[in-house]
């Protein structure tokens, strides 16, 4: 089947994902694109990668917007084994590999995303960033140590540069300019998301140095350029429960669930809070929820175990 020509249960699921994504409800954006995927292979006459290949990067969306940056990476991995020079695979790919401090990995997504689009800021900006981390950390003779960046086929240069709106960004577009808005400056948005995804790379490196309180401010400074980015009070939480600062992860987990209702990681933190505040009782109602959401979520069964016996 062409891309476009999905199944109408496919399709619905595919648009309910790009709706719920496009309102900030990435968990369950992603739960719609896990379901897509799985009902490819059944799905009779579809052969199209282009389609499969969709899912998995926008799925991989998902998952950077969460912090979830290896799950990032392996579905970017996914998506470019069914189309190798998709962009949005590459530079999501890329940002997953930064945050996680891979900059070797991400300096070559980056620079093969700028061959396919040299007009992408967002990988001018980070390639000039990592190019000086490199240099620090390498040396000269830092480019040696970099696996080999790939050569973009002449054709897929040209193919990007002639392919039309798709109905994505169409839909995207018309939507902004109904609700009176203008586009935000594509350099200032993207240097926004740069800065942010160095921040939030900072405080995970901290928080694995065991630095909670340096990671805080970090993930703090990143707040005041993504208010909406669920992740980042989830990962807060985390900072004041290694501090035993309960009632201040209580408020975090609490911001994240306002944000997104049905996220297993601030329910699962915030039983966690309750606990240290010794309200057992909701503990208990918050690890029920963490099951209820997912079932093989071990940590939470154990934990459960645990305060039961407490009430």
């Amino acid at each position: 089947a062409p891309a476009g020509a999905l199944p109408p249960h496919l399709a619905r699921l595919k648009n309910e994902g790009n709706h719920l994504f496009r309102h900030g409800q990435f968990g369950d954006a992603m739960e719609r694109y896990s379901r897509a995927i799985e009902g490819f292979p059944g799905a009779a006459g579809i052969d199209s990668p282009e389609d499969l290949c969709i899912l998995y990067s926008n799925r991989a969306a998902c998952h950077l917007k969460e912090g979830s940056s290896a799950d990032c990476i392996q579905d970017c991995t996914k998506a470019l084994e069914l189309q190798p020079y998709s962009l949005k695979a590459l530079l999501r790919r890329a940002m997953a590999y930064e945050s996680l401090e891979r900059y070797r990995k991400a300096y070559v997504d980056y620079k093969t995303v700028l061959q396919i689009d040299g007009g992408v800021q967002a990988a001018h900006d980070s390639v000039h960033r990592i190019t000086k981390m490199l240099m620090e950390q390498d040396g000269p003779g830092w480019r040696e140590k970099l696996p080999e960046i790939p050569t973009v086929p002449l054709a897929v240069q040209q193919q990007h540069r002639q392919k039309p709106l798709s109905a994505e960004e169409a839909e995207a577009r018309a939507a902004r300019a109904a609700a009176g808005r203008r586009w935000p400056t594509p350099f200032i948005s993207r240097r926004k998301e740069a800065r942010c995804t160095l921040l939030k790379a900072e405080g995970n490196d901290l928080v694995r140095r065991g630095c909670f309180q340096e990671a805080l401010q970090k993930y703090g400074q990143c707040l005041t350029l993504k208010p909406q980015e669920c992740a980042l009070y989830t990962n807060r939480a985390v900072c004041f429960l290694k501090l035993n600062r309960f009632e201040e992860a209580k408020q975090e987990c609490d911001r994240a669930l306002r944000l997104e209702p049905n996220n297993r990681k601030a329910f699962y933190r915030r039983a966690l809070a309750h606990k240290g505040l010794q309200d057992y009782l909701s503990a208990s109602s918050d690890l029920q929820e963490v099951l209820q959401l997912d079932p093989n979520v071990r940590e939470a069964e154990q934990e459960l175990e645990t305060v039961t016996g407490l009430l």
